[in-house]
Formats: C-alpha cells, sequence, structure tokens
C-alpha cells in the first residue's frame, strides 16, 4: 500500500466532480419558482432564517424582473447573502419552514433564488450601499470571516472608519477557506469580501494580533488596537483541531478535516494529498465533506466513522443522504482506539459498544472532531471572560466584559452556521453604535 498519492482520476473528471450540487437557475427557472411562492405576510421562511431575510419581498421582487431590488433586500439583512445561498442549510432553516412543503408541493427553492439575485447583484458591480458620512469614529475588527464582515458593513453604513485585521493571505475565513468546493468555490466569498472592501473597509491581510511583543508589519499588540480604536469586535472563529488522544495519532497520513478541505480550496488537484483507502472519524457536516471530497478525489474506498448512532450525528440529514450517494461506508458506533503504522498509517482500530474491535486498513486518517475553543487569547490577551466551555460571554449586543470589547462568531457560540456568525455581527455593530453615541438603531432583519 502506497504512503501517499493524488487523485488517479483525469482532471476533467475531477473537476465534473466536484461541480456545484445546485446549479444556477436561468431567468425562465427563476420566473417561474418565484411565482410559486405565496408572499406569505407572516413569513415563516424569514422567521426561520437566523439573518431574517425578508424572503416574501426578495422573492416578489425577482418575480417582477427587479434583481438588483431583489439583492439588496438580501444584502440588507445579510452581508454573505451570496454565501449563504449556497451553503446554508436551507432544508432546516427557511425552505424547512416554507408552507408549500407539503405532500403536493416541494418548497420554494428560497436558496437557489436567493443565489440567481445576489449573483446578478455581485455580476453588475454597481454597488447597492454607500459610506455613510464619516463621523470621526473608527472600529477594528479582528478577523474577516462572516461574523467580522457582517459587522464590518454595516459599521461602515453608518459612517465608522473600518479596519478588518486577518492573520492569513485572504479574507472571509471559513467561507474562503472551509466550505467544501462542490458547495461554494473562493471566488464567491472574495467577491463578497469585495463588495465590503469597495465601501471603504480597510483590511490588513497577513496579520496576527498578539498580547505582547513589538507591533510590526506582519504583528500587532492587542493594547495597540485598543488605543487606534474607539472599539474592538473579536470575531476569531476557532482555533485548531481536537485531539482524539489514542495512540498513533501523529503517524504521518493523519489529517485534520479542515486542513484537507484547505487544500482542496487552491483546487491544485494533483497535489492535495490522498490515500487510497480513507477513515474520516466524525459524524458532523464537516465530515461529511471530507468524506464526498476524498471520495470525488478518487479514493477507491472512504468510511465515516462516528462513535455514536447515526439519529445522534450532528450531521444533517441531506448531508447523510449525499455521503450514501456518494458511496461512502458509515460505521456508526465506532469509537476510534489507536491507529497502526510505523512511518505511516497502516490501519486503525475501532471499539463497538458491546466490546468488539474492528479494524480497518487504510492509508489516510481525516480527523473532523470539532476545533478548539480559542480561550487563551480571550483571558490572556483580549483580558475578558469565558465560560466553562472556553467560549467568550457576551450579552445580548454582543458586548463582552470588557465595555469597549466585543465578540461574535464561532468564539461566542461554539461553532454555528455561517449565517448565525452573520447576524451576530450585525447585532455587534448595534452594540457598537449604542455605545459609542448612545443612539439605538436596527438594521433590516432585527425582528
Amino acid at each position: 500500500m502506497s504512503n501517499e498519492f493524488c487523485t488517479p482520476l483525469d482532471i476533467t473528471q475531477v473537476e465534473r466532480n466536484f461541480g456545484e450540487l445546485d446549479p444556477a437557475m436561468s431567468a425562465a427557472e427563476a420566473g417561474v419558482e418565484a411565482n410559486r411562492c405565496l408572499f406569505c405576510y407572516d413569513a415563516p421562511c424569514m422567521h426561520a432564517c437566523p439573518t431574517h431575510i425578508d424572503v416574501p419581498s426578495f422573492i416578489k421582487k425577482i418575480a417582477t424582473d427587479n434583481l438588483r431590488g431583489s439583492a439588496r433586500v438580501i444584502f440588507d439583512a445579510n452581508p454573505i447573502g451570496a454565501t449563504c445561498a449556497r451553503v446554508c442549510p436551507v432544508e432546516v432553516l427557511c425552505e424547512g419552514a416554507c408552507v408549500e412543503k407539503t405532500l403536493l408541493q416541494k418548497p420554494i427553492e428560497i436558496g437557489r433564488l436567493q443565489r440567481f439575485a445576489t449573483d446578478h447583484a455581485m455580476a453588475s458591480e454597481r454597488p447597492l450601499f454607500e459610506k455613510g458620512e464619516s463621523n470621526g469614529r473608527s472600529v477594528g475588527i479582528i478577523g474577516s470571516g462572516p461574523a467580522g464582515l457582517s459587522c464590518a458593513m454595516y459599521l461602515t453604513r453608518l459612517g465608522y472608519d473600518v479596519s478588518v485585521y486577518e492573520k492569513r493571505e485572504k479574507p472571509g475565513g471559513l467561507d474562503t477557506y472551509g466550505m467544501a468546493e462542490y458547495k461554494m468555490s473562493q471566488e464567491v466569498s472574495l467577491a463578497e469580501v469585495e463588495q465590503i472592501q469597495k465601501l471603504g473597509v480597510k483590511f490588513r491581510l497577513n496579520t496576527i494580533v498578539s498580547g505582547s511583543g513589538v507591533s510590526d508589519g506582519s504583528t500587532i499588540v492587542f493594547e495597540q488596537l485598543m488605543s487606534l480604536h474607539d472599539a474592538i469586535f473579536v470575531a476569531i472563529g476557532l482555533g485548531s483541531a481536537n485531539e482524539m488522544q489514542i495512540p498513533g495519532e501523529k503517524t504521518a497520513g493523519v489529517i485534520d478535516a479542515l486542513a484537507f478541505i484547505e487544500k482542496i480550496k487552491t483546487r491544485d488537484w494533483e497535489n492535495i494529498p490522498l490515500g487510497r483507502n480513507v477513515v474520516v472519524i466524525g459524524g458532523g457536516n464537516t465530515a461529511v465533506d471530507a468524506a464526498t471530497q476524498a471520495k470525488r478525489l478518487g479514493a477507491e474506498r472512504v468510511y465515516m466513522a462516528y462513535r455514536r448512532t447515526e439519529t445522534e450525528a450532528s450531521a444533517y440529514e441531506y448531508e447523510i443522504e449525499l455521503a450514501k450517494k456518494d458511496g461512502i461506508e458509515l460505521l456508526w458506533e465506532s469509537a476510534p482506539t489507536e491507529i497502526g503504522g510505523d512511518d505511516h498509517v497502516s490501519a486503525i482500530k475501532f471499539v463497538k459498544p458491546n466490546g468488539d474491535i474492528v479494524e480497518i486498513a487504510c492509508d489516510m486518517v481525516i480527523k473532523a472532531i470539532g476545533q478548539q475553543k480559542m480561550r487563551s487569547f480571550f483571558t490572556d490577551v483580549a483580558k475578558v471572560e469565558t465560560d466553562e466551555k472556553g467560549r467568550v460571554i457576551v450579552n445580548g449586543q454582543m458586548q463582552t466584559s470588557d465595555p469597549k470589547i466585543f465578540a461574535g462568531g464561532d468564539c461566542a457560540n461554539g461553532g454555528a452556521e455561517a449565517v448565525d456568525a452573520a447576524q451576530m455581527g450585525k447585532l455587534a455593530a448595534q452594540g457598537i453604535h449604542n455605545r459609542l453615541t448612545g443612539e439605538t438603531v436596527k438594521f433590516a432583519g432585527n425582528l
């Protein structure tokens, strides 16, 4: 068994395998679908969306061929509306609440309609919003993921001078680096960033925020940020992958799921490490993403093993169905106990509830068991309170124990959807504005 190899498939076939799960609608398709909507007054779809986009309004505008107006409704409530149109679990959010979801009808394809409108707006390159008149105040945002981008857009529309500090070379956070390629390419995330950048938001990339030392071109000390800005919003997400804490975990051939997905995002298909027999550990959506992408790259056999039952897995039902359709072999109630191999992974052992040991030969193990919380950043660098799970503690306005510091996204909720992070960024912008001016402002989608 070879220690490591790249995709055995023809690159043209790989590109087909990674084609979008839900292709864009044509104008005719969007028109027909939009006219299926009942335009409910007290729309359950709008309440089911964490950012509370006015779904009936944006769909009605599509039906009347007002695509720019439709996109404005969407982005007004959710600055990453194009991303969410592709990656949101619409089956359990807006579409899951659609009143058309009956035995005879399917729900309105809200996600694809949202994509139709937002894609049109971004392709036109005409700005939907403008930077507000300068109010003389500035805000520093740490992290350019969904929460950071959302907060930045709303604040700059209020006239704040906003600077976003990002440690990576590209902005966008997990939207840029962590979404399965067949759901969304980097280009979509970067296009949304560009929209926000054109409003006047400054991005300092390749910049690490530290607790001590000297600020230079690649590092800035947190205390300096506190002196530069009137408020700070921390949206740093989560940290490194959790450990399985089993023998052999450090063996070559064991890789973190997000690191694997990030390599795929480069689309350098011929240089992405891939085993012939791959075992993915975990039962969440990231585990499904890693498993299905390994299979689509050409792995001969891919297993997804979870220590609990299928009903207890955190992956959405439609994600599990996708894994099954891709030929992933699902192993439930299988807890990893040991990874075998001298200089490279050769096998992994699992224990079943009855004590039986199952061993699977493999040459690659992908860990998808969650990420560690960034507790030390908050306690030692920002010096704000965290809870027993390592999440930063915030109030309803996303304000931490330090009145000048706000936080949101995965670092506050422990890990949720991109749309949840976008909503927290919106709430933080409202909270920051209230603290600095005493004024109460509510953006679109805050019911």
